[in-house]
């Protein structure tokens, strides 16, 4: 019986780590775009992958808005490089309806996003912060 038990609680032990979530994930607060609004972004995971949807909009004087864009996945196919880095992944712009291929780069309640077209030669990139 004490085998049994001691047998659960290493399992389980070992097993913690891929059940803890990922550093990424929560809410992110955008920086303003080329309109002035900005926006919170749950990044969660979707699959071994991660994802951000848009889920509240904001204008310039910070006063939530209406946007046919929450609810969007803004974010998606990010892959966890190790040491907070993500990459692989695309995010789609919303003030220009632009995708990009994307890296992501967390450090701290930072998150350092970066999105690149025609090969590298002209990218975008913004911090975000760590809303709640």
């Amino acid at each position: 019986m004490r085998l049994g038990i001691l047998s659960g609680v290493l399992i389980m032990a070992l097993a913690a780590p891929a059940f803890a979530a990922d550093p990424v994930e929560g809410v992110w607060q955008t920086r303003p775009d080329d309109n002035g609004n900005f926006g919170h972004v749950q990044v969660a995971p979707c699959g071994a992958q991660i994802c951000g949807t848009l889920i509240t909009s904001f204008n310039s004087e910070g006063k939530q808005i209406e946007s046919p864009n929450v609810g969007r996945q803004i974010v998606w196919a990010m892959t966890p490089e190790g040491n907070g880095s993500y990459g692989g992944g695309k995010i789609w712009a919303p003030d220009r309806d632009k995708v990009y291929n994307s890296r992501m780069q967390l450090s701290g309640d930072v998150l350092t996003v970066k999105g690149c077209v025609l090969g590298g030669l002209a990218c975008r990139g913004s911090e975000w912060v760590r809303a709640r």
